[in-house]
């Protein structure tokens, strides 16, 4: 069954830089689209950013700032995450699409998901 387990979350100052990771099984992992998913305290689900093949996008708001990148060969997605602000702070998840066609460029609940790694972004 696909399996999606999220790391490397926890407290950083303004500024800082965490690295997400994502280990997926389950699945041929580089036959699909991957991507990171956001929920701040108190607030809706956000589509932070997309990879597939040597294709990435991501929303306005971490342009810049965070690099979505993956390794085949281990089975895992990786969310870089520099210049930390307050506004960051969320839990991630990892995802990918239930249909290997489809672009994710937004969340959508019938997709496979993790169970989140939080990331606290305060002084």
């Amino acid at each position: 069954q696909v399996q999606l387990v999220e790391s490397g979350g926890g407290l950083v100052q303004p500024g800082g830089s965490l690295r997400l990771s994502c280990a997926a099984s389950g699945f041929t992992f580089s036959a699909y689209w991957m991507y990171w998913v956001r929920q701040a305290p108190g607030k809706g689900l956000e589509w932070v950013s997309t990879i597939g093949g040597t294709n990435t996008y991501y929303t306005d708001s971490v342009k810049g700032r965070f690099t979505i990148s993956r390794d085949n060969a281990k089975n895992t997605l990786y969310l870089q995450m520099n210049n930390l602000q307050p506004e960051d702070t969320a839990l991630y998840y990892c995802a990918r699409p239930r249909d290997r066609s489809r672009l994710p460029l937004q969340w959508n609940p019938n997709d496979y998901w993790g169970q989140g790694t939080q990331v606290t972004v305060s002084s």
